[in-house]
């Protein structure tokens, strides 16, 4: 049996500026949000990849844009109709020029656009992929955050 011990590997790519495509994941996180507040399942679902697979908070996966455009056009329209919510990019790792990772937090809002939640009542993962000059998500899972107490 071989003792070697391996050393885990930072990955993060450094090698360009990446000002711009900070700011372009920025926008498709606030696209996200923009679509569930004004209930537009187009804008909503936007970014995402044709074979993209996103894990809502209640643990079930959805693959495929048409798909997660159909469970998105059911939830606004059901039981999301009526809520609303602020989302905060919390941080964005470019684990090579064209593939990132990002963090999301999510706080209810009133209709009017004030906080609800002092704290975050979910989180999401993406995963980013660059394709043609434009970042996608290709992947996203959103977790509920208990109430503290």
């Amino acid at each position: 049996m071989d003792a070697t011990t391996y050393e885990s590997p930072v990955v993060e790519d450094t090698t360009v500026d990446h000002t711009e495509d900070i700011a372009a994941i920025k926008r498709l996180v606030a696209d996200v949000e923009e679509g569930f507040n004004n209930k537009d399942a187009e804008l909503m679902v936007s970014g995402f990849t044709a074979n993209a697979a996103a894990g809502n908070a209640v643990g079930t996966v959805i693959t495929g844009r048409e798909a997660l455009l159909e469970a998105a056009r059911t939830g606004l329209a059901g039981f999301l109709k009526d809520e609303y919510a602020r989302y905060e990019v919390t941080d964005i790792v470019f684990l090579r020029p064209d593939v990132a990772v990002a963090h999301k937090a999510a706080r209810a809002i009133t209709t009017e656009g004030e906080s609800i939640d002092e704290d975050p009542a979910m989180v999401a993962l993406y995963v980013l992929v660059k394709e043609n000059g434009r970042w996608w998500t290709a992947a996203r899972h959103n977790t509920l955050v208990p109430k503290a107490g």
